[in-house]
């Protein structure tokens, strides 16, 4: 069967017109970048799920909630170290430079305290940090899904302008039959066929991505929940600055 489907489509690819051929060309090119999209994002997005729960594991496990940051300052390796790293800086900025420093120097009895509205301002810089960081990991997600959507788009153009050819050669013929015309059918249909073999793994391969993305977010959204929670408890339940 795989070796009949693997002939059809050669016998298509050499009976094709120079267009035809050119088309089929460039669909192989770009699901060959695709996939090098798919591999290389996967990886990423395998390697970020590990580090996102390493990050929420370090940070949890302190006594306080900014002492991974403090002992580990320059940390910015992974998107949640990064949105953690840019909220804990938000947070040592709110608070008054005496406290700043003495925190800083991790000198036991250091206390700060937050308002509501502060409380706010550190949540909104651990949102906003999240959402570039989420763009950034979707960056290439987008090319996917366009390699996608113009590989059988490139298909249909590819068998119109067979069909086109074909019909062309009929006329300048003034005849035409099953014999001569299915070749030229059967070649103009080729792109078509590789299109949809390209887009529909890529497909596939895109919304397992979207898959995998949409659960770091998860894991991402839970950390900032317990890390503003902790940060609350730390900060704003010990009184209010006037």
């Amino acid at each position: 069967m795989l070796e009949f489907f693997c002939n059809s489509l050669t016998n298509g690819f050499f009976l094709s017109s120079g267009m035809g051929k050119g088309i089929v060309l460039v669909q192989l090119a770009l699901s060959v970048i695709m996939g090098t999209y798919v591999f290389g994002k996967w990886w990423e997005l395998r390697e970020l799920k590990m580090a996102v729960r390493r990050v929420r594991r370090d940070v949890m496990s302190e006594r306080n909630v900014l002492d991974h940051h403090l002992a580990r300052r320059d940390n910015g390796g992974t998107p949640l170290e990064r949105v953690y790293s840019r909220t804990c800086e938000r947070l040592l900025n709110l608070l008054t430079p005496g406290v700043r420093s003495l925190i800083i120097d991790r000198q036991p009895g250091a206390v700060g305290a937050l308002t509501k509205h502060e409380m706010g301002l550190v949540r909104s810089m651990a949102d906003q940090s999240m959402d570039e960081e989420l763009l950034r990991v979707e960056d290439g997600l987008g090319y996917i899904s366009t390699i996608v959507a113009l590989a059988p788009m490139l298909g249909l153009l590819g068998t119109v302008w067979g069909v086109l050819d074909a019909f062309a050669d009929m006329g300048a013929a003034g005849s035409a039959t099953i014999a001569t015309m299915a070749p030229a059918i059967s070649s103009a249909l080729l792109t078509t066929v590789v299109g949809l073999l390209v887009a529909i793994p890529g497909k596939a391969a895109h919304a397992g991505l979207m898959e995998m993305l949409q659960k770091i977010q998860v894991e991402m959204e839970g950390f900032l929940d317990d890390f503003t929670g902790r940060v609350a408890l730390e900060f704003q339940d010990t009184g209010s600055r006037s």
